[in-house]
């Protein structure tokens, strides 16, 4: 299941037009499976109605300090001890200054100042207000306070102005709650990510290439990056979004991804190679688009260097984390690549699989370690995969605090 199952997340809405967006936001956060309590200031309803709100929770909207009947149903102090996490969203120049002030004298402001969890403020206002130096200063103080502030974006604004200060996204609001509530066992960790196919040009027009879409190398910067690390994502050609908080660096060919990783390895702790990195290459490409012939077309192809093996040769404390899509022998398939590439982990699955292959959502994999110790998996999606893979080195990692000589252990095979 996802980080927000279960959670209690508190939504505040404060009185700006961005506040019809709530109910989106809202609305995402029920999909995660969370619990949503929401609580409006009295501008916020100026805006939104508190039965929309209420419809898309299943819960009471919180909307006075005092009513007798919320109280009883709610309570503020009770509000602020069921989160799991807060999120002011929109958040006005108005609350920004409250909070910041320590002010209480509407309901949301109560909330935040009996809050114990995490908190987020989500700013939304015209682009002038948004560069005044007092909400500058503001969001600086929430900020040393430990209070998350999600940058707005640019963009056309109601007023009428352009520039910074739309409501950020809601469904990138809700990746940052993920990360809010998830314990960062990888802080600290700088994790390069390979992810997708590579295109080798036959002619101008024309590549050979594999069927890897870079789902599961962006499912494993997504985890990684909500479980706390700092994380740089090395694409091959994908329309998949960026991640938000990963660095993406676009890549073509198996050469420029090649090259790409061996310029970033020093920047890391731990690699993970998910990417489906082509073995060959037109011999030759040709300068301008080949002809269509009645006697076909020969395509010679040269095979590709394999840079991991000087990569291993000098990674010291780093982890290296390899998969092997496979349609047949998948284990020792899978073995030969883990020693010959001199990985920590392997990641085998057989393509062949339904539920398994290039393209899909979920995937069945087995893990191997050097010392031959081997963890099947059912299927699950690629989201839950990544957070397998991922478990598995901060398990490493734990090992290595606990004892510094475990990881060299690990890597002798049997």
């Amino acid at each position: 299941m996802g980080a927000l199952n279960g959670k209690t997340i508190v939504v505040g809405v404060s009185g700006g037009i961005a506040a019809y967006k709530a109910a989106e936001l809202v609305r995402l956060l029920s999909t995660r499976g969370a619990r949503i309590n929401v609580m409006m200031t009295r501008n916020a309803q100026e805006f939104i109605t508190a039965l929309t709100l209420q419809t898309l929770s299943g819960n009471p909207v919180a909307t006075q300090t005092f009513s007798l009947t919320q109280e009883s149903q709610i309570g503020h102090i009770r509000l602020a001890d069921n989160a799991d996490a807060i999120v002011i969203a929109p958040a006005t120049a108005d609350i920004i200054a409250k909070a910041a002030s320590g002010i209480a004298d509407d309901i949301v402001t109560t909330v935040l100042l009996a809050a114990r969890c995490p908190v987020a403020f989500a700013p939304a206002m015209n682009v002038n207000m948004y560069g005044h130096p007092a909400v500058t200063e503001n969001l600086a103080r929430l900020a040393a306070r430990g209070v998350r502030i999600i940058d707005p974006e640019e963009g056309a604004l109601a007023c009428g102005w352009e520039g910074k200060g739309r409501l950020c996204d809601p469904a990138a609001i809700v990746e940052e709650l993920e990360r809010m509530v998830t314990p960062p066992d990888l802080a600290g960790e700088k994790i390069l990510i390979t992810a997708g196919p590579t295109q080798e040009a036959i002619d101008p027009v024309r590549f050979v290439s594999n069927r890897s879409s870079g789902k599961m190398g962006y499912a494993l910067a997504r985890a990684a990056w909500r479980r706390g690390a700092d994380v740089r994502i090395l694409s091959g050609p994908s329309a998949l979004p960026t991640p938000r908080g990963v660095e993406r660096i676009n890549t073509v060919s198996a050469a420029q991804m090649l090259e790409a990783t061996a310029r970033n390895f020093a920047w890391c702790t731990t690699l993970i190679m998910a990417a489906a990195v082509a073995d060959f290459r037109p011999a030759a490409v040709a300068p301008h688009k080949l002809k269509k012939r009645a006697s076909g077309m020969r395509l010679e192809l040269a095979p590709i260097e394999d840079e991991m093996p000087r990569l291993a040769a000098r990674k010291g404390n780093r982890i290296l984390i390899g998969f092997a899509a496979e349609t047949q022998n998948t284990e020792s398939n899978a073995i030969a690549k883990l020693q010959s590439k001199g990985l920590d982990l392997i990641v085998a699955n057989d393509v062949t699989l339904e539920g398994a292959g290039f393209g899909v959502d979920t995937n069945i994999v087995t893990i191997i370690a050097p010392d031959g110790s081997r963890h099947p998996y059912p299927q699950a999606s690629k989201d839950e995969v990544a957070d397998i893979i991922l478990d598995r080195l901060a398990a490493l990692r734990k090992s290595c605090a606990a004892s510094p000589g475990a990881l060299h252990a690990l890597r002798r095979p049997v």
